[in-house]
């Protein structure tokens, strides 16, 4: 089955990288899934929950803003502030 690659950054650190099934965060538009084979896409988000569903199960992290890129199953999540104690980490 076909993964994405994800990352999610905060200002001051890497929080999370790793493969996904599956990532789900809100954008100034409203909520968005993102799966493998997804088209390229550049999205503003809005303060909320980013999901990131893994082989381990999903993984949270509360982002205050920031953007989301998707290019050729690379997912990269850019937020000012994250809250990754829903990380598992």
């Amino acid at each position: 089955m076909a993964t994405l690659e994800v990352q999610l950054v905060a200002a001051d650190r890497l929080v999370y990288e790793g493969p996904a099934k599956l990532v789900r965060a809100r954008t100034l538009g409203g909520e968005l899934g993102i799966m493998p084979g997804h088209q390229p896409l550049l999205g503003i988000l809005v303060e909320g929950e980013v999901r990131i569903n893994d082989d381990e199960g999903v993984k949270t992290a509360v982002i205050d803003s920031g953007f989301l890129s998707v290019d050729h199953d690379r997912v990269t999540i850019v937020a000012d502030e994250v809250d990754a104690s829903g990380m598992g980490a």
